[in-house]
């Protein structure tokens, strides 16, 4: 995916359909794709914004923030569970997520995590 064309080649398409030419004509004019001419004019009909909307960035976390106060009680309550075990106790209530996405969202509230069940101590050896 590329860039965004600059703001002033699309007020500048925007101004050329207010002035009379076609959305397909301002396309041709100023070298872009008509179909961007024609969002660009729409987007400035509905908003009065010309600018292009930011990109990227994370847009799914916030329904696991959402549900923050509930995954770090079931983390205090029992630390030893495993991602997946922490993913199937949220499926059971209606949580939908990932291991991957569990994993960031303890990253973000610095939670260290133990990924593999808790090892029994040696018989043989300290531990």
């Amino acid at each position: 995916m590329g860039s965004p064309l600059s703001s002033d080649l699309r007020e500048r398409v925007v101004k050329a359909v207010s002035e009379g030419a076609s959305r397909r004509q301002a396309a041709e004019r100023f070298g872009v794709s008509p179909a961007s001419a024609i969002r660009w004019q729409e987007s400035f009909e509905r908003e009065g914004r010309v600018a292009a909307k930011p990109q990227g960035g994370d847009r799914r976390s916030q329904h696991l923030e959402a549900q923050a106060e509930l995954i770090l009680k079931l983390r205090l309550d029992r630390p030893m569970l495993t991602l997946s075990e922490v993913r199937a106790l949220l499926a059971e209530r209606g949580i939908a997520t990932s291991e991957s996405g569990l994993s960031r969202f303890f990253q973000r509230h610095a939670v260290t995590h133990k990924k593999t069940r808790f090892t029994p101590p040696s018989s043989s050896d300290r531990t």
